[in-house]
């Protein structure tokens, strides 16, 4: 990616010519029709997505889903960090007290992933208060924490020209124990951390769910952002499913912000992916696309 500027959160960003926006399909929401990654690679170009989110590869071989995402001509643009021990309810592992050199192993481990599959973007999981601890209580520890182990990320990945990106995720309906919840908490950590290679990942989702008054939230928060990812609220399904948002109204004000982001779809399909894909389409050819791609 092109070098960053230093990240800032002052103020609504300056309006640019619009572009279209650029989709991902998220493959472990998308295409499950297919059970293996290659397929679902080979699916989502069928459909038209010229990129791909590939959160968990790592039961696959980097070099075969690198190979099929070449041969499909689908551009690998985010992965998350490992985990850590599922077993255990653990769901990332950044702001996680006493797990450090395990983040540090996840880190390296996502990196090699990144660097064989010619992905630009890592998503650095923060992780859950551990079980039977009160989020007050361990809220100071965890954010030292996770500021100790954004500093090394950011470190690490500034030798490979990548970025680390920050997901807040709704602790209303998704994940109560969650650590990173909200886009105004995300940004204050991203300012103490003082890393340009790292940024905000925003679901629409997850905000919406959290916080709502999406406008100003990608108004004030554009100057952070990284990634992008959108699913309809409450039920994460289409973005034309019945919902909250207003996704026709975003697209059009992410397009007028200037975003020249991947705009990540991580939502579960009411049905069949490609028959679910009609608001693609007709934003396609609101664009004056002829051809199915993004």
């Amino acid at each position: 990616p092109a070098p960053l500027a230093p990240p800032t959160a002052a103020g609504p960003a300056p309006r640019l010519a619009m572009a279209p926006l650029r989709f991902a399909a998220n493959l472990d929401w998308l295409f499950l029709e297919r059970p293996a990654l290659p397929e679902r690679l080979e699916a989502a170009a069928r459909a038209g997505f010229r990129a791909a989110e590939l959160p968990g590869p790592y039961a696959w071989e980097p070099a075969l889903l690198r190979g099929a995402a070449d041969r499909a001509g689908v551009a690998l643009v985010l992965i998350n960090t490992p985990p850590g021990d599922q077993d255990k309810g653990e769901k990332g592992l950044g702001a996680v007290p006493g797990r450090q050199a395990a983040f540090r192993e996840g880190l390296a481990l996502a990196v090699k992933y990144a660097k064989a599959l010619g992905c630009p973007r890592i998503h650095l999981m923060a992780g859950r208060v551990p079980a039977g601890a009160e989020r007050a209580a361990l809220a100071l520890e965890m954010e030292a924490t996770f500021i100790e182990n954004l500093r090394y990320a950011a470190d690490i990945l500034a030798q490979e020209d990548m970025m680390g990106l920050l997901e807040p995720m709704n602790s209303r309906i998704t994940d109560p124990r969650y650590f990173l919840t909200t886009p105004q908490q995300a940004a204050a950590i991203l300012e103490k951390v003082g890393r340009p290679n790292l940024r905000l990942q925003l679901d629409i989702f997850h905000c919406q769910i959290m916080d709502g008054n999406l406008t100003q939230n990608l108004e004030t928060h554009f100057p952070l952002i990284g990634h992008i990812q959108i699913g309809q609220v409450p039920g994460r399904h289409e973005p034309d499913s019945p919902g909250e948002v207003n996704f026709p109204y975003l697209f059009q004000l992410l397009e007028s912000l200037g975003y020249q982001g991947y705009v990540g779809c991580e939502y579960s399909p009411q049905g069949d992916t490609v028959e679910g894909l009609g608001w693609l389409h007709a934003y396609w050819e609101s664009r004056g696309r002829q051809q199915r791609r993004c």
